[in-house]
């Protein structure tokens, strides 16, 4: 799973950018600069749940597609639909 490693790895990067934020906020830094660094953490967030999705796809998706189970296909690929219509949301 060198994948999730890299995801977690990421994930743990991207915790240390939420503190720093966080510390701006608390030194009253200036208000661009503090938001600047919310859309970089945004910006890496997407990028973590693009290669969760990219697996998936390769992985879960491809194990559904390629079984005899109708009703598990169905489900995964629901859920994909699921995935993308949340994500158009926010």
């Amino acid at each position: 799973m060198p994948k999730h490693q890299d995801a977690k790895k990421r994930l743990k990067t991207i915790e240390g950018h939420i503190r720093g934020i966080q510390r701006m906020i608390d030194e009253d830094a200036y208000c661009i600069d503090t938001i600047a660094q919310i859309h970089a953490v945004q910006s890496a967030l997407n990028k973590v749940s693009t290669m969760i999705l990219e697996d998936h796809l390769h992985t879960c998706l491809i194990t559904a597609v390629r079984g005899d189970d109708l009703e598990d296909r169905e489900r995964v690929l629901q859920e994909i639909i699921d995935v993308f219509d949340a994500a158009a949301k926010v």
